[in-house]
């Protein structure tokens, strides 16, 4: 009776973790996209201010400044749209992490003991990117709705055919 009982009470608890996942993750899409979405509209406001800054503060690797500028931009501006959406899936993960990466080792200053806050909040960000890239948009998202529609991901049947198939 008591590890019935127990047994119960875990189960609940596993029915409000499945049903708070999703919002956490939508919690956590939200929150980069407001970060990278107001670090992109900074740039567009100032334009002479973000190529001067390309060009004598960041030392984006093997790209001209203004080519920098405008990719980073661009990528500050859009991915935030498909964050919120949950568009894009893990490939668009990908790319922002490899572009907080990039943001990173080219501005120096984060490297510094005065800029470590900053590298902190670059690594915080890394590993919430990185979660969603492992983890997925979560139910709350247009990929989760257009994977049930089309139902690109393999059924549990599918799985156990592969697995154990019938002779």
């Amino acid at each position: 009776m008591f590890m019935k009982n127990v047994v119960r009470f875990f189960g609940f608890l596993g029915s409000i973790n499945n049903f708070f996942v999703p919002i956490g993750h939508l919690l956590i899409r939200l929150w980069l996209a407001h970060i990278f979405f107001s670090a992109g509209l900074v740039k567009i406001q100032t334009w002479l201010s973000t190529v001067t800054l390309f060009t004598y503060e960041y030392h984006v690797p093997f790209l001209p400044p203004e080519l920098a500028a405008v990719l980073a931009t661009f990528i500050e501006l859009v991915w935030p749209v498909l964050l919120v959406l949950g568009l894009g899936g893990r490939f668009m993960y990908f790319v922002l992490f490899v572009y907080n990466i990039i943001a990173v080792i080219s501005y120096p200053y984060l490297l510094t003991a005065v800029g470590y806050a900053g590298l902190q909040q670059h690594i915080n960000w890394g590993l919430l990117i990185m979660m969603l890239m492992f983890y997925g948009s979560g139910k709350l998202s247009l990929d989760y709705l257009l994977q049930r529609k089309f139902g690109h991901a393999a059924t549990d049947t599918k799985l156990k055919e592969t697995r154990d198939p019938v002779a």
